[in-house]
């Protein structure tokens, strides 16, 4: 294995079954493990960077918090240190397999400034941004919303004014010259060409496969996707291996999230449907790595890591009422908000020899973390000209402490300070306080399922003052804030929370490049990755195919 120097594998998902649960047995389970932020772009820059995402521009301060369009300028800096980079100055070989979501080109088509590769990876294969459900046919949108007040909200205005204005021209009470109706009825043709456009050219120009910086499937096939992902990261394994180089294998798993697709081996095997189907597809993916793992007595020097980018999405709903996103068992929210449902993630460490198996650790541990973690054991020093907000794990892991390095923790919902946690030195208490929390709806939800995700902006949320404050240790499902009458030392509890999130506002740095700004997120044609062999927006091939029939 290249000296004494050990690899690392990510394998990072959602939920369980029995391959994960061998995973957990065999290692450390951090149940208060926490993801930096409730939404998969953020989050993501925080896990691969060790800093809060508001540092590096990956936060957005408006409405929409992730990428959506693979020809988007905006992604994570250049500038940016990730865990990859470091390792691979080690003489580390690096992969990322399955979902990047952290933008991929600048300025041209060709620059691929944000692109996997240009953050320490040797090598990617898998999708640029994220799986939605508008790219499988037939599993519906997630932009109806937006479908409903872009066009169809204005068409009926539209249709609303042809009316008025006829029967008024009509009526004789008004005079309204032709060319009024003939620019209405443009109006509405170009916003059925664009709704056409949008729903014929998303799925090709978004959902689609790549092998380092070329397209090789587009559209993107949902067919043994698992398995093909699968095959890319053991063989990734078996041949560093052989070359005695120490590895870094990033699994990014494109499973659980929506829509939901199994191969033929777990289709409708499992009695929780689809979703069901997809777990248990991806738990036998983590069972053939950790399979190769043993095969190639690889184990007892490899580190793997298992968490997911942020809790369950609760109000992904299908029309038939099937719940597609998940559970987040006693946990309040979900995707998208800062209620513990929203932010507390699986986080399982093995390394058997170093880390005690069946260890379970009760303290507040972050996905920022696995930045300084890994490079101290592989031997690099820390980025000195930038604050990193991760803390090396190896002490709590290995039992040399008890307690987390972290006495506070900050929620950002998108851009915006949320919430404040303290687990004070010498107590049990992990104390959360929320200046502002999010509007449920409808009334009496666990979610906000009419805008799909929860929102940080005013009006989609309540203000507190004084900020609402719960004990975790004592209420981990945020049901009974706590007030000056049930808590004396109410006011002291928030005025040291207050004093910790002013110290770290003072760190951040106004002058960061948004990179989720309104004109970073929209899509741009000249940005547009399409195959080699395609013509304009046509965007069509599959080269996976025609590597399988070769192979076959």
């Amino acid at each position: 294995m290249g000296g004494s120097r050990d690899s690392w594998i990510w394998v990072h998902t959602e939920p369980w079954t029995p391959n994960i649960d061998r995973l957990a047995s065999g290692g450390a389970k951090l149940t208060q493990h926490l993801a930096a932020s409730p939404l998969c772009t953020p989050s993501r820059a925080s896990f691969m960077t060790g800093r809060y995402s508001v540092r590096s521009g990956m936060a957005s301060w408006n409405r929409i918090g992730v990428y959506i369009f693979t020809a988007s300028s905006g992604g994570l800096p250049p500038s940016e240190v990730t865990f990859a980079k470091l390792l691979k100055s080690q003489g580390y070989s690096t992969a990322l397999i399955g979902k990047w979501h952290l933008g991929m080109n600048c300025h041209n088509k060709s620059d691929f400034c944000h692109h996997p590769l240009r953050h320490g990876f040797d090598e990617f294969f898998g999708i640029p941004t994220t799986n939605l459900r508008d790219c499988q046919p037939g599993e519906g949108t997630v932009f109806a919303s937006a479908h409903r007040w872009l066009v169809f909200v204005p068409l009926q205005v539209i249709g609303l004014a042809v009316l008025t204005l006829g029967a008024l021209r009509c009526l004789g009470l008004l005079r309204v010259p032709p060319g009024v109706f003939l620019g209405l009825l443009l109006l509405v043709a170009l916003l059925l060409l664009l709704l056409v456009c949008f729903l014929n050219f998303f799925r090709p120009l978004n959902c689609f496969l790549m092998r380092n910086y070329d397209v090789t499937q587009q559209p993107l096939s949902f067919d043994n996707l698992t398995q093909r992902l699968t095959a890319e990261a053991t063989s990734f394994i078996r041949r560093w291996v052989h070359a005695e180089t120490p590895f870094l294998l990033f699994l990014s798993f494109i499973h659980v999230h929506t829509a939901h697709f199994s191969s033929r081996e777990f289709a409708r095997k499992s009695r929780h449907g689809p979703y069901g189907d997809s777990v248990e597809e991806m738990d036998w993916s983590v069972g053939q790595v950790l399979d190769v793992l043993e095969e190639l007595r690889l184990a007892d020097n490899t580190l793997v890591y298992f968490t997911s980018d942020h809790g369950a999405h609760v109000e992904e709903v299908t029309a038939k009422g099937q719940k597609h996103g998940g559970s987040n068992g006693i946990y309040k929210g979900g995707k998208a908000n800062n209620w513990e449902g929203g932010i507390r993630v699986p986080g399982i460490f093995r390394w058997p020899g170093v880390i005690e198996a069946g260890l379970e650790i009760d303290e507040p541990t972050s996905n920022m973390d696995i930045f300084p973690t890994v490079a101290k054991l592989a031997g690099s020093p820390l980025p000195n000209d930038r604050v990193i907000d991760g803390r090396d794990l190896m002490p709590l892991l290995q039992g040399k402490t008890r307690r987390s390095e972290h006495e506070f923790l900050f929620h950002y919902c998108n851009a915006y300070l949320n919430a404040v946690r303290w687990h004070p030195p010498n107590s049990s208490s992990v104390w959360k306080a929320f200046y502002f929390t999010p509007k449920f709806h409808p009334k009496g939800a666990n979610g906000c399922f009419s805008t799909h995700v929860c929102l940080c902006l005013d009006g989609h949320v309540t203000r507190h003052r004084p900020p609402l404050l719960f004990d975790l240790s004592t209420d981990p499902g945020e049901k009974s804030p706590l007030t000056p009458e049930t808590e004396p030392r109410f006011q002291d509890i928030l005025r040291v929370m207050q004093e910790a999130a002013d110290r770290h506002t003072q760190t951040l740095s106004a002058d960061v490049p948004n990179q989720l700004s309104l004109g970073n997120t929209l899509w741009k044609p000249w940005l547009q990755v399409c195959c080699a062999s395609s013509s304009g927006l046509s965007c069509q091939c599959d080269q996976q195919r025609q590597e399988q029939g070769t192979r076959n």
